[in-house]
């Protein structure tokens, strides 16, 4: 029997992803036991404190056992965790120790949404993967330049590490785990039960782009500025460095730096964010769209759009404008 241990940490965290991880590994022992199989999971709310208060008090959560009293476990999971970094971290920091040593020993570590950021505070992540919410990858790579942040991907799996994107995508990486634990067979009864789609791996559809604008580097701010003003226009590199007195490699390695894009990808995300919008709200065609941000070949609008959403032009607009998913 697996045991999977659910962290309770203290402060502002996502009681969805705890009593979601909690029902889901329970009901695989439901499913399991239908099939006359042995269950597969003991679940226990694991935490450094026998009660712990959610959200200013609104939830309260008794954990099941302490972390002292957990001598080894099989699977760690970490909610997504809300609120200052700092205090956090302050609040939470005896469960590092413990993760640590528990990997050691052998057990797996999931981090389910920002719960990448306490547990790449662990040092676990260095050299690896890591997926979070989209929302959070540039506030991620400027605290962790160590860890390799994927943040198109849902989910991402490596020497016994797993992470999930954003909000809701924690489901996803439940199954996937489920599989390879249980069987497909259970996984897919799992994902009809609470209607997961059970092989979606890109959280890309969902990212809106905002740009990179925390840092502290005047002209490549402006550069962005300029760009997402003009995002019709065909701008080039060499455009951009003359005009804000850079040399070419000098401007694109200090672009990467401040927004972790080239200045080529910065520039096709802004006209493919403008796309998408154009997509969900108006009714133009694929072909108007792509004129007015700036495209005239239909094969390359179709191949960025795709390789930044995941989705086509026509199945982002199916998917997402209002009069098309009426009808």
């Amino acid at each position: 029997m697996k045991h999977v241990s659910i962290l309770i940490p203290k402060g502002h965290t996502s009681v969805v992803n705890i009593e979601g991880t909690h029902q889901i590994f329970n009901d695989v022992n439901s499913i399991l036991k239908n099939m006359e199989r042995p269950p597969l999971f003991k679940v226990q709310l694991v935490g450094i404190s026998k009660e712990t208060s959610q959200r200013n008090g609104l939830f309260k959560i008794d954990a099941d056992v302490l972390i002292g009293d957990v001598k080894k476990t099989d699977l760690i999971i970490i909610p997504a965790i809300h609120g200052d970094p700092k205090t956090m971290m302050e609040n939470n920091a005896a469960f590092i120790p413990w993760i640590v040593k528990q990997y050691n020993a052998g057990a797996e570590v999931a981090s389910l949404c920002i719960a990448s950021f306490f547990l790449a505070a662990t040092g676990l992540l260095n050299g690896k993967q890591c997926a979070t919410h989209w929302a959070a990858a540039n506030d991620f790579r400027n605290t962790f330049p160590e860890v390799t942040l994927v943040d198109d991907k849902i989910m991402t799996e490596e020497d016994g590490i797993y992470t999930s994107g954003g909000a809701y995508s924690f489901t996803n990486l439940l199954v996937y785990i489920i599989e390879k634990y249980a069987g497909r067979d259970v996984a897919v009864m799992i994902a009809k039960m609470f209607m997961i789609d059970i092989d979606r791996i890109s959280q890309s559809p969902f990212i809106i782009f905002q740009g990179q604008k925390t840092h502290d580097d005047e002209p490549i701010k402006q550069a962005q500025e300029y760009i997402e003003n003009n995002f019709e226009e065909k701008i080039t590199v060499d455009q951009l460095a003359s005009m804000f007195a850079l040399g070419r490699r000098n401007m694109e390695r200090r672009f990467k730096k401040a927004t972790a894009n080239t200045v080529t990808e910065y520039i096709q995300r802004v006209k493919i964010e403008v796309a998408k919008k154009n997509l969900e709200k108006s009714r133009k065609n694929v072909n108007e769209v792509m004129y007015e941000v700036g495209y005239s070949d239909t094969k390359a609008f179709r191949t960025v759009f795709k390789r930044i959403t995941g989705l086509s032009p026509v199945e982002y607009r199916t998917k997402y404008n209002r009069e098309s998913a009426i009808a």
